[in-house]
């Protein structure tokens, strides 16, 4: 479960520029498509989401939680617990394999290791037969679903995705967004998608526009 209400986020600049976001209330293992073209405060709102970023009014609840009511240690627990994040550029240990990337980001979320788990989702994300690869041999594409292997191996509550199709092919646009619905579906999360490509509208019946 997602829940905002209020939310305002000020960058202090020069500009104090203020983003003022629609309230969300999205149920258990429901999506959602957060629309806008660059510059409206997307990605600020999915910071804010995450809990890397504190609001300056309004409160957000995940799971039941107020994330703005939670210490830093306490936030840095319940996102390791809770959220996965897809950054539209993705961040990896480059001299480890595909496998041992997982296995690492399994341990940083500090729950208990599942082999089955990894197996399964290397085998839907096509990554069978790279698990053995050092990060730097990938493709792009390779790089982009480990990319989403990551965001999603602790089973998180809420799945956030930044910009996932932006540099993508109309096929691979499709194949990305298939993935990351199966995968919600799987984990029975809740899916948010921040993006300002237009084309993965029709993939999703509640959007938000900013």
């Amino acid at each position: 479960m997602i829940r905002t209400t209020s939310l305002r986020f000020t960058y202090q600049n020069t500009k104090n520029h203020t983003f003022c976001f629609p309230d969300i209330d999205l149920p258990p293992e429901k999506d959602i498509l957060i629309l806008g073209p660059s510059g409206v405060g997307k990605t600020t709102l999915l910071h804010l989401l995450a809990g890397l970023l504190p609001p300056k009014t309004g409160d957000i609840f995940i799971a039941n939680s107020c994330l703005n009511k939670l210490t830093r240690s306490q936030l840095d627990y319940f996102r390791g617990q809770h959220i996965g994040l897809i950054f539209q550029k993705a961040y990896f240990i480059k001299s480890l394999t595909l496998l041992e990337n997982l296995t690492l980001r399994e341990r940083c979320s500090k729950k208990k290791s599942d082999r089955y788990r990894k197996e399964e989702l290397i085998m839907h994300l096509g990554l069978s037969d790279l698990q053995n690869k050092k990060v730097y041999q990938l493709s792009e594409g390779q790089q982009q679903r480990l990319s989403i292997a990551l965001g999603v191996i602790h089973k998180p509550k809420v799945i956030l995705a930044d910009e996932p199709t932006s540099n993508l092919d109309d096929s691979n646009c499709i194949k990305v967004i298939s993935l990351l619905k199966r995968e919600a579906q799987i984990c029975k999360s809740n899916l948010v998608i921040i993006t300002h490509d237009q084309r993965v509208k029709s993939h999703f019946n509640n959007h938000i526009i900013l």
